[in-house]
């Protein structure tokens, strides 16, 4: 039995509540069980030098968590003077996720910044932050739509969504919790389009190593739950 009492393959409960932020272009507060993450998506007339003059845009994101978005207080890495090598990690996970289902040249010489910020945090944090990105990204391209910024067709060519999947008890599950995610045998993210493509897989052997016929079960398991992920956005946005 799971310490949430979850059959094996069910999500958490999973919400998307669009349009929280008054002056962001896109904005999707996500939650994942006890894990809530705010999600805006702001438009910017701007590009990295290196992409000047290319003729095509840019997805970029950001990634934080609140000092008591955990049972203890976590210094503010502005604080610090630097960000750590995991907020660096994912915030680069969450971006190239995105940019795989934009039409960058559809977008023009211009750059949508998606921030993440953790407000409360039990485990698939980075997994919340993609599948809520994807809607608040989803609605700063509507709002560029509604004012005529786009000459192309469609910009999103598919949804993303992501989520975690492990190894516990020695049975794979779906969607580790805190609970599960710090006693787990093996730790894995995935990262999906809604045609069922993969854009990542995070897999680690935490204490035992794992086999390939383990493997194949925590993707088939991640599969199921991308896909009522997937549904979940399409009831969002519609």
């Amino acid at each position: 039995m799971r310490p949430s009492r979850r059959q094996p393959d069910e999500l958490r409960a999973v919400s998307l509540e669009r349009g929280v932020v008054k002056y962001a272009e896109g904005s999707c507060f996500v939650k994942f069980g006890d894990t809530h993450v705010l999600v805006t998506a702001t438009l910017e007339d701007r590009l990295p030098p290196w992409l000047k003059g290319q003729q095509r845009g840019w997805v970029t994101a950001e990634y934080g968590m609140l000092p008591r978005a955990t049972s203890d207080r976590t210094r503010r890495e502005a604080s610090a003077g630097k960000q750590s090598g995991r907020t660096v990690e994912i915030q680069r996970l969450i971006g190239r996720s995105l940019r795989t289902v934009i039409d960058l040249p559809a977008l023009g010489e211009r750059q949508i910044t998606v921030d993440c910020d953790v407000i409360q945090a039990d485990g698939g944090t980075r997994t919340a932050s993609i599948t809520g990105a994807w809607v608040a990204l989803h609605d700063c391209i509507a709002w560029m739509k509604a004012r005529e910024m786009l000459t192309r067709g469609e910009v999103i060519k598919d949804h993303i969504a992501a989520i975690s999947c492990g190894i516990h008890n020695g049975a794979p599950v779906l969607d580790l919790d805190y609970a599960e995610d710090s006693e787990a045998d093996t730790d894995a993210n995935f990262v999906m389009t809604g045609t069922g493509n993969i854009v990542e897989i995070q897999g680690t052997a935490e204490k035992v190593p794992f086999t390939e016929e383990q493997f194949l079960g925590l993707l088939a398991l991640a599969r199921k739950g991308i896909s009522k992920l997937v549904d979940l956005q399409k009831m969002a946005v519609t």
